[in-house]
């Protein structure tokens, strides 16, 4: 229900969300509500108070609890950190309140995409420049940039440096070194890399014997050396640029018409505001469960962003023990936030709070509305290869780069990306859909979006702009290029989870 001034979501709803900027003093009438009197100023996207609240009252927004008010607060007071905090974590609500959004039906699609010898499909064909260690880092970038102003053979999409901070000055055992030898192969066997080069320095933990072994067979042509096995920098340049041109003579390919469901979406948000929950994330929710009913992979990320949420994850769990492996995750997070003298409530950035959201609990509940509605087929962890069907929930952190990185090892051959504030995010091999809340945005950072979902806030129904969405979806398949791919984004935005002791 709204007008132009106030939105009100759910019935049992505590709070207004403004439409506009109000002032103090100004009186607002919604459709079946009575008239409220603004107590103070409001901007759009900020919560305002349905009803006097005391101190300590649970305060609900999409029909589910997002936290206690510390003061009392009257009607048409605002609503935000000032006077809101994190609610009791026993406080849930356990039916899902989220405006339903599954597809009644929609047409079949296909994509043209690129089919690998070991059956999965891809949505780019790049050359990967692989580093085994940090003190690689330069050379790939180095070999990369070079064909940033060469022609490539017809059905090469690129090269790209799949660089990382690590790989050294850690111990050659434990979770943090599974972690980045898991992420690393998850790059290097990904569908979008249809070659490899493997640059090491020569004396790093990570050895290029154990990598190579860690990478076993593939069906991707790899070649690999070391800086100090050819000479150092420069001829290790020289040598990438030359094994790189060789693998580019070979390695192109021909589209062909693939399925919906040999796709696998990953579904993330970054720059998140009051809009969110509201708009882009419910819109690709709606793709995310047809892609899902066509028998393909979508990816939900975040765990710290799943947070106050995963209640109405686990109740679609397909199995009970699919129900269990998401509260032991959420469990780890709450001690590992805990370990590090925080909270997971630390969690909305000072972007977030401008924009309207106040606790991560009310984060969360916008955030996994990119899940729609389909059953939660699985847990993996973070950069772990995902099933071949269904909604699946990856352990990644909230960082944006990290975060998608973890996806895209997993095999995410699609990304898309929903914000309210802003993003300039990119992400290679795997191509990044940006998705504004609102049109004010849009404009704004018209050169940087790719979809706008604002016309939700207009009434549009979110079908259609998802059936739009998946439109998109489908051409971006078949290779038209992103707003972050004409932008040259994504090179720098490969940053695996780095956990445990760096010695």
């Amino acid at each position: 229900m709204s007008s132009s001034d106030l939105l009100l979501l759910h019935g049992t709803d505590d709070v207004y969300v403004a439409l506009r900027p109000l002032e103090s003093g100004e009186t607002v009438t919604l459709a079946g509500e009575q008239p409220l009197t603004l107590r103070d100023d409001v901007v759009p996207g900020h919560k305002v108070a349905r009803r006097d609240l005391a101190a300590g009252s649970l305060v609900h927004k999409y029909g589910q609890i997002i936290g206690a008010v510390v003061e009392d607060v009257p009607r048409g007071g605002h609503i935000h950190t000032h006077n809101l905090g994190m609610p009791p974590r026993e406080a849930r609500v356990t039916e899902d309140t989220h405006a339903g959004t599954a597809p009644a039906s929609s047409a079949p699609r296909t994509f043209r995409g690129i089919r690998r010898p070991d059956g999965r499909v891809a949505t780019r064909n790049y050359i990967g420049v692989l580093t085994t260690v940090n003190c690689s880092a330069t050379v790939a970038q180095h070999v990369a940039r070079h064909f940033d102003l060469v022609d490539l053979p017809e059905g090469v999409d690129g090269v790209v440096a799949l660089t990382h901070g690590s790989g050294c000055g850690l111990e050659a055992k434990g979770p943090a070194w599974e972690t980045l030898r898991r992420t690393l192969v998850g790059y290097a066997t990904h569908p979008n890399i249809g070659g490899l080069v493997v640059v090491g320095l020569g004396c790093e933990v990570l050895t290029m014997d154990q990598f190579l072994a860690d990478l076993g067979v593939t069906h991707v042509p790899t070649v690999a050396y070391t800086i100090q096995d050819v000479g150092g920098t420069k001829a290790a340049v020289r040598k990438g640029v030359e094994l790189v041109t060789e693998l580019a003579g070979r390695i192109g390919v021909e589209r062909t018409e693939c399925a919906l469901s040999e796709l696998v979406l990953g579904l993330k948000c970054g720059g998140s505001d009051a809009w969110s929950g509201m708009t882009a994330n419910p819109v690709l929710g709606y793709a995310s469960d047809v892609i899902v009913a066509a028998g393909g992979t979508t990816i939900l990320a975040e765990m710290p962003e799943i947070y106050g949420a995963e209640h109405l994850l686990a109740a679609r769990a397909q199995d009970p023990a699919v129900a269990e492996a998401l509260y032991a995750k959420i469990a780890w997070w709450e001690t590992y936030a805990a370990d590090n003298g925080a909270t997971l409530d630390a969690n909305p950035s000072a972007g977030n709070k401008a924009g309207g959201i106040t606790t991560i609990v009310e984060k969360s509940l916008g955030a996994v509305a990119k899940a729609g509605t389909a059953p939660l087929t699985a847990v993996v962890d973070y950069g772990e290869r995902v099933p071949d069907h269904g909604l699946v929930v990856m352990d990644t952190p909230g960082y944006d780069p990290v975060s998608v990185t973890g996806m895209v090892s997993g095999g995410a051959t699609l990304v898309c990306f929903t914000t309210g504030r802003g993003s300039v995010f990119g992400s290679k091999p795997t191509p990044t859909l940006k998705l504004s809340t609102n049109s004010d945005l849009a404009r704004r950072l018209s050169g940087d979006i790719d979809l706008d979902c604002g016309p939700v806030l207009d009434g549009r129904p979110i079908a259609e702009l998802g059936e739009e969405l998946l439109d998109l979806i489908c051409a971006t398949a078949s290779g038209r290029t992103t707003a972050s791919e004409d932008l040259g984004v994504g090179n720098e935005e490969i940053i695996p989870w780095r956990t445990g002791a760096v010695m």
